[in-house]
Parts: C-alpha cells; sequence; structure tokens
C-alpha cells in the first residue's frame, strides 16, 4: 500500500509539472508540422519560384540546343553576343545569368563560365554540369566511330531480390526498411533510458539533499521508495509516448487535409498525370508489398517488452547512482559506468545491422545490459521466437537480481551524506 502511495506522489507530482505539460503538447506539433513541412515547402516552391533566364554564348557550337529547358530554367542562345555586353544584361534583369563556353585549342571545352548577380541554385550548376559531360561523351563516341545508342543500350540495372525463407513460406525482405525500423526502435529506446534514467537520479539526489528522504524514510522501507519513485516515472513516460503518438496522428492528419491535400488537388495538372499515369498502380502495389514483408506485430511487441525491460534494468542502477551521490559530478562518475554498454550498443550498430543473425549480434542480444537495443535492432530482420523469448526472460531476471542489489545499495547509502565511496564499498553493501 505505501509503494502504491509513493507510485501516486511521484506519477502527480510529474505530470503536474509546467515543463511535463508545455513538452507533452509541443513535441507532438513539431513531429507533425516535421512530417508534413517538406510537402508544403516543394509545393509553395514550384508556385512561387520564378524561372531563371540564363543567356548561352557556346563558341564551339557543341552545345547549341543542347541544353534542355526545365521548370526553374530557360536557356536562351547568344552564341555571336559579346560576354561583357551579355553581363551588363544581367545588372537590367534582362538575364538572370550568363553561361560562357570558351573555344579551347583541341576544340573540348572542359571549362565554363557561369555568371550572375544573385545566388545560382546548386541544382541548376549541377544540371548544366551534367548535360555538358553527356554532350562530350556523346561527341566522343562519334568520333571513335561509337554509336552512342549502342554504348546505352548496354547498360544494365541490376536488382537483386532477397528472398527469407521460413517453414511455411518464402517472401522478400526489404533490408534497407529493416535497417531503418532497427536503428529507429534502438534509438528510442537508448533515448528513453537515459533521459528517464537521468530523472530518477536527478529526482533521489533532490530529496536527499533537500533531506526530504529522511522524513519519508521514517514511515516508508527503503525498497518501497526506491520502486515506487522507478515506477511512478515509467507510467510519466508511458504517458506522455502515448499522448505523443495519439497528437502526432491526429495533427498530422489534420495539417494533411488543411495543407498538403488542397494543394494537390488545386493542381489539376499533376492530378491528371497522377490518375493516368499506368505506373501509379505499380507503385501502390510496390508499397503493400514492402509493407507486408514486415512483421509490425513482432516489432510493437517486441518494443514494448524490450523498452520496459530495459528501462526498469536501468533505471534501478540509476536509483542506487543517485542514492550514494551528493553532487552533479558524482552523478557523471557512476553513470558513464552504469550506461557504458548502451553505448557500446550505438557505436557496434553497423556491424549488428550487417549481419543480425551473426554471432555478434546474437551474443549482444542475449546479454541483458545490451539486449534492449540490440534485439530491437535484429527484429525487423526476423528472429526466432525462441531467442526473443530467451533474451527477455534473462533481461527480467536480470532486473530482479538488480533491483535486489540496488535496493541494499539504496537502503545504505540514501542517509549518506558527504562521503566519496569506492566501488569496494559498494560490494561490502551487498554482500552485507
Amino acid at each position: 500500500m505505501k509503494l502504491v502511495t509513493i507510485l501516486k506522489r511521484e506519477y502527480t507530482t510529474r505530470v503536474m509539472k509546467k515543463s511535463f505539460i508545455i513538452m507533452t503538447i509541443l513535441m507532438p506539433i513539431i513531429f507533425a508540422a516535421l512530417m508534413v513541412l517538406p510537402a508544403i515547402i516543394v509545393l509553395a516552391s514550384d508556385k512561387m519560384a520564378d524561372k531563371q533566364n540564363i543567356a548561352v554564348i557556346d563558341e564551339t557550337e557543341i552545345f547549341t540546343g543542347k541544353f534542355k529547358e526545365t521548370y526553374a530554367t530557360a536557356f536562351i542562345y547568344k552564341n555571336d553576343s559579346d560576354v561583357e555586353e551579355m553581363k551588363k544584361l544581367i545588372d537590367e534583369g534582362v538575364f538572370d545569368a550568363v553561361l560562357h563556353i570558351p573555344a579551347t585549342t583541341m576544340n573540348v571545352p572542359v571549362n565554363a563560365r557561369l555568371y550572375s548577380k544573385d545566388k545560382i541554385p546548386m541544382s541548376t550548376t549541377a544540371n548544366i554540369t551534367t548535360m555538358m559531360e553527356k554532350e562530350l561523351e556523346h561527341q566522343k563516341l562519334m568520333a571513335l566511330g561509337i554509336d552512342p545508342e549502342i554504348v546505352k543500350s548496354t547498360r544494365t540495372t541490376v536488382n537483386v531480390a532477397t528472398i527469407r525463407i521460413d517453414e511455411e513460406e518464402e517472401h522478400e525482405s526489404f533490408d534497407d526498411l529493416s535497417a531503418g525500423l532497427g536503428l529507429i526502435s534502438g534509438l528510442i529506446i537508448y533515448t528513453v533510458i537515459f533521459i528517464f534514467g537521468g530523472m530518477v537520479v536527478k529526482g533521489i539526489v533532490e530529496e536527499k539533499n533537500n533531506r526530504i528522504v529522511e522524513i519519508m524514510m521514517s514511515s516508508v522501507k527503503p525498497f518501497e521508495m526506491m520502486m515506487g519513485k522507478i515506477l511512478g516515472i515509467a507510467l510519466v513516460g508511458l504517458t506522455q509516448f502515448a499522448i505523443w503518438i495519439i497528437l502526432t496522428a491526429v495533427l498530422y492528419f489534420i495539417f494533411s487535409i488543411f495543407t498538403v491535400a488542397p494543394a494537390v488537388m488545386g493542381n489539376g495538372e499533376l492530378v491528371q498525370q497522377m490518375a493516368g499515369d499506368a505506373s501509379t498502380q505499380e507503385i501502390i502495389t510496390s508499397v503493400n508489398d514492402v509493407v507486408s514483408s514486415i512483421n509490425f506485430p513482432a516489432i510493437i511487441t517486441g518494443f514494448f517488452i524490450f523498452f520496459i525491460g530495459g528501462y526498469f534494468l536501468y533505471a534501478a542502477m540509476f536509483a542506487a547512482i543517485g542514492s550514494i551521490s551528493d553532487s552533479e559530478a558524482d552523478n557523471q562518475q557512476f553513470s558513464i559506468v552504469v550506461s557504458a554498454p548502451l553505448i557500446i550498443c550505438i557505436i557496434m550498430f553497423g556491424s549488428i545491422i550487417n549481419m543480425p543473425d551473426g554471432n555478434l549480434a546474437l551474443w549482444l542480444s542475449m546479454i541483458p545490459f545490451t539486449s534492449p537495443i540490440v534485439m530491437m535492432m535484429r527484429i525487423p530482420f526476423g528472429v526466432p521466437y525462441w531467442q526473443v523469448a530467451v533474451s527477455a526472460a534473462i533481461l527480467f531476471a536480470t532486473f530482479v537480481l538488480i533491483t535486489w542489489m540496488s535496493a541494499k545499495i539504496y537502503r545504505t547509502g540514501i542517509l549518506m551524506y558527504g562521503k566519496k565511496l569506492t566501488w569496494k564499498e559498494l560490494w561490502k553493501w551487498i554482500r552485507k
């Protein structure tokens, strides 16, 4: 009963803070805006951008008529004009830029000059460079008596599909998507453990320095107080995550309806092109294949199991750190040692994703101090359920053991002030 009282106190105290309320409301708005903003910017830029007029002085006449007009750039050929005179037209606003391609001794230009008053977009410069390179390649092949179309026909795109074989059926896997999901899941758990684990340490240190803990210890057992704080902060985190997910989905839906959808529907040409495009159905089918290849129930279930298990395991250790710390310096000293396995997981992300079924990934997903992150990196690729079950069992068994050890440290350390502790003394407290 006292454990529930401590839990309620931790939960209500943190949920009613202004910082919690502000971040809970602000973060979904930011997330939804970040998802919708790129589409809005693209649509707005297409409407607002003025087409740039570029005068081309091609002394070689190799590129005359070869530059293709785009939605953002128009090319006007002025081969007989003087470069200096054309520069003056830039100041007068007749042209936005002048592209000068000088003649060379070998008549094979490798340099060109683009004069402008304002900044020319990098995409325009890259487009000009690409068109010149392709035309020169074409001219060289013709000079050697080689038909460019034959060379073009030899270029082949190879697509290697990875097919996973299980006991029931064969199905195509999309490793890039699996790697992205694994990285995102692992980073979320990594971030949550640090944020809410830090909250556990900070809360305990504040109560210890304010001597509030001395009053509480007169009526509550140390273990109950420690677990009440861990569970209370865990509920705060779960509450915030649930609100973030719901509000982000709702706001994204609202933003899409009132911003992107009207802009797209208002562009009749785009809608007509999409409706008449025969490849639209193929794209939809491809997207469905990609989505169906991911085992979302396994990912979601695994995320909650290892999210909760990882938080509880590290929160218990952070609680012990808070009980023996009197300052921020002490917190950092012990926290670095405790959080080292998590940092190693992030550093070794490339090796784990490259071989999710390898020995390194397998053993790191079984070690309880690294399994919350590594197992979540592996699950999107498809992991045997027995491995997930064994890893989760080891994780929660270790949590029970660490909680028992942390409680012994907490019981002694919470009432100690101003004494520098060593790892040897901590081990004596655990053995006592």
